[in-house]
């Protein structure tokens, strides 16, 4: 899978993208965004099962967001089963440093965009915990709206959280 973007490509995970994910994913801040399943410290070890997993995946479903050739975060999606299975769950994270220069939004735009083609989904959804404000208003200019804030969602570093929930359809 490869999407050209403006700035970005969204690709399929190579070997040798371990060592500078590792680098960017070892970092508290993009950890307390995410769910508990992605590991903090976070080691080349965990960045080689990630990609192998990644690798292993039939359909693809996750994806290296790519500045040059060079990955700086991921990208995927969790389908839906049984009577959900035209909507999909979206993740995403960007290394600390890219942050603020409206990658996440481009790459979300076009992954998404992508996604409801190659899944054939009606619905793309997001869960944003409700103190990360950035991710929300990177969903929005990516097309996405705010449907609901889901109280005492989720436990995240030991503490309960809100979650918003944002979505983005196509004609069903």
């Amino acid at each position: 899978m490869l999407v050209t973007l403006d700035r970005l490509t969204i690709r399929d995970w190579r070997v040798d993208d371990a060592p500078s994910i590792a680098s960017l994913a070892n970092n508290r801040a993009i950890w307390l965004n995410l769910r508990d399943r992605f590991p903090h410290p976070y080691t080349l070890a965990d960045a080689e099962a990630f990609i192998a997993m990644a690798m292993a995946e039939h359909p693809a479903r996750n994806f290296a967001i790519c500045l040059g050739d060079a990955a700086i975060g991921s990208i995927g999606i969790i389908p839906g089963t049984d009577i959900y299975r035209r909507s999909a769950e979206i993740g995403y994270w960007l290394g600390e440093p890219y942050w603020g220069r409206g990658y996440a939004t481009e790459a979300i735009s076009g992954f998404s965009d992508w996604a409801f083609e190659a899944f054939d989904l009606v619905r793309l959804f997001a869960m944003v915990f409700t103190y990360n404000g950035a991710s929300g208003r990177a969903l929005e200019r990516a097309g996405f709206v705010r449907e609901a804030t889901s109280r005492c969602a989720a436990v995240k570093n030991g503490q309960i959280h809100d979650e918003w929930v944002y979505a983005r359809v196509r004609t069903c």
